[in-house]
């Protein structure tokens, strides 16, 4: 299975709850940061985003919490890409903790590529989906 490393990071005292362990929106900034590592290695940069006025937005996700992580546990976010078409990517974060090597969370999400001029989906670049293919072809089915 071919994982990307995405994230590594910590988690501190302000990303905890009244409960004391990290709050859900932490996780979900955690997954985002990793979505956009995970789109620059196939070429959706922030570069690209700019000059050609493209963007990316969320279609679905779904979250399974697996552990509690609190302030000072170290984390780190790989990520599998599941599918790429014309318009469409669905791709898998499974967040770890780096210390127990448990998984503490994973997160599914399926994102659409948009033109932002005109607010509607449009095909990715021949150059991102190819990446993209390749990056499949080296996955076991």
């Amino acid at each position: 299975m071919t994982w990307l490393e995405t994230y590594r990071g910590m988690v501190t005292r302000p990303n905890e709850d009244h409960m004391g362990h990290m709050n859900v929106a932490f996780y979900t900034g955690k997954f985002d940061e990793a979505t956009w590592q995970f789109f620059g290695a196939i070429g959706l940069t922030n570069r690209y985003i700019r000059s050609e006025n493209k963007g990316m937005a969320a279609l679905t996700q779904t979250t399974n919490y697996k552990a509690e992580v609190t302030a000072g546990d170290l984390l780190v976010i790989r990520t599998r890409l599941l599918d790429i078409s014309e318009k469409k990517i669905r791709f898998f974060h499974s967040m770890e903790n780096c210390e127990t090597g448990q998984e503490v969370a994973t997160t599914e999400l399926m994102g659409v590529h948009f033109d932002r001029k005109a607010r509607k989906s449009c095909p990715f670049p021949k150059d991102i989906l190819e990446k993209g293919q390749s990056l499949m072809s080296q996955q076991p089915t």
